[in-house]
């Protein structure tokens, strides 16, 4: 059986949940991805976090929660993943320019919250503002 360490994996298995930077013009941001998951799927949740260098008593947080039509990542696929099932669009939490497009997306929230620390916003309606829409078939 092989080891995460082992060559049958190709590389070795760790942990995907390091911080990251984003440069974003003159600020410099800071994000992480984590995975909440308790017994039940409908229970497990990705969590972006986001705050810009330098002013740390800000975050933004975008939750993504699985729904009828959302999955989230939870070990049968690759870590950091979001679907939107109808058209099988798919978004990775892990990829910076994914991050980028939701920031710019959401960042707007933490004007619209001055004093408060963190933010903590559904991240589904982000997902489909920076997607192609899903047409309702006739």
């Amino acid at each position: 059986m092989p080891t995460p360490h082992s060559p049958a994996y190709g590389v070795p298995v760790t942990k995907n949940n390091r911080l990251r930077r984003l440069v974003v013009d003159d600020t410099t941001w800071h994000w992480t991805v984590r995975q909440r998951s308790r017994v039940a799927y409908d229970h497990c949740h990705l969590k972006l976090s986001l705050y810009p260098e330098g002013r740390r008593g800000r975050r933004l947080v975008l939750l993504f929660s699985p729904a009828d039509d959302r999955s989230v990542s939870n070990c049968y696929f690759d870590s950091g993943a979001l679907v939107r099932k109808p058209d099988h669009t798919y978004l990775n939490l892990h990829e910076p320019g994914t991050v980028r497009r939701l920031l710019d997306a959401a960042a707007p929230n933490l004007d619209l919250h001055p004093t408060a620390r963190t933010v903590e916003v559904d991240g589904w309606p982000y997902f489909d503002a920076i997607t192609e829409p899903v047409t309702a078939s006739p």
